[in-house]
């Protein structure tokens, strides 16, 4: 067996170091030689592709509605918030619904536990993300697509040489997240690590699905695939911050239809990542329900945090659980 201090020097040589988010140290970056922030950035490229970006707006604390929602079944109770995984520490403190639905609960759910990465060997990330001695990304991918990639990776001061190791979907991570860091943006005060954070050792932490398996989703797309979701970034990265002005003031109010709104139009301009939605949102939407609805089915107070992409539309958790006839109200 490979020492795992090995495989983590082979991502530091193919990944970008840990520097501050501050655009003149050059990188802006604080991603993946670390694992955990390699989730990070997997959380966010998931919510930057369907068209939610980090809300930047110190709106949590309003009284109105929130983007959480509560779910019964004859006792159990389950609260569902949608998460932000990029925000700034001036967001805090959340509304105080939100607050307190988490203190009634006897567990928090989470997508996959990003406090709990040291399980994960570095060598399962280095087979699925990065390319062999002898390949690069320049064999795998069109040549204009090429000339992009070496446009972006020069603007946010990215060596060739990291990016030429890194296949499509790990690239579409590296550059989303340098861009978000750059607007000012930290994981560390992300929803999710603001309540695993809190619930420490005094709850029990559950996972939906799991770092390995999000990886899995992502590494097994196809080389067309994996092309188009990095397209699809490097094409958003420059507009990154006029998307978050036109989706803060819906997610704020809890404004599940404004939101949706930007979703759809995002399929409409794109008719072609309809194969990416059906893969990343609608069937994770089906399996997470089922897990729901297992918690549903068992006695206590359940806080779920997963991306609010997950929530929203005829497809998201909210309607389907509405569908099964559990009692859902927006808090």
């Amino acid at each position: 067996m490979r020492n795992k201090s090995i495989e983590s020097d082979s991502l530091r040589r193919v990944l970008p170091p840990a520097h501050s988010a501050n655009p003149e140290n050059g990188f802006c970056f604080h991603l993946p030689y670390g694992i955990r922030s390699l989730r990070y950035a997997i959380f966010y490229v998931i919510l930057s592709f369907l068209g939610l970006p980090a809300y930047p707006s110190a709106v949590f604390a309003q009284n109105g509605k929130t983007f959480m929602w509560k779910v019964e079944s004859q006792g159990p109770v389950v609260y569902i918030l949608g998460s932000v995984h990029f925000l700034k520490k001036e967001n805090y403190p959340l509304n105080a619904k939100i607050e307190n639905a988490f203190e009634v609960s006897d567990a928090l759910i989470v997508e996959a536990n990003i406090a709990d990465m040291n399980k994960i060997d570095p060598q399962f990330i280095v087979g699925k993300a990065i390319y062999g001695e002898n390949d690069s990304l320049k064999n795998h991918v069109a040549p204009e697509t090429y000339e992009f990639i070496k446009q972006e990776a020069t603007r946010l001061g990215l060596p060739m040489e990291i990016v030429d190791r890194q296949k499509p979907w790990i690239l579409a991570l590296t550059l989303a997240s340098l861009e978000i860091m750059k607007l000012g943006y930290d994981p560390q005060h992300g929803i999710d690590q603001y309540f695993l954070s809190k619930a420490g050792r005094v709850k029990r932490v559950l996972e939906l699905e799991g770092f390995a398996y999000q990886v899995n989703l992502l590494s097994g797309l196809s080389a067309e695939e994996q092309e188009m979701l990095l397209l699809l970034t490097l094409k958003d990265l420059k507009n990154a911050g006029e998307e978050v002005d036109n989706l803060v003031s819906a997610w704020a109010a809890g404004d599940a239809q404004g939101v949706e709104a930007t979703l759809m139009k995002k399929l409409q301009e794109s008719p072609k990542i309809h194969s990416f939605y059906e893969k990343f949102l609608y069937l994770r939407n089906r399996e997470m329900v089922s897990k729901i609805e297992f918690y549903l089915k068992t006695n206590g107070i359940y806080f779920v945090v997963v991306g609010a992409a997950h929530l929203i539309g005829e497809k998201g958790i909210i309607q389907m659980l509405k569908a099964k006839g559990y009692k859902v109200q927006q808090r």
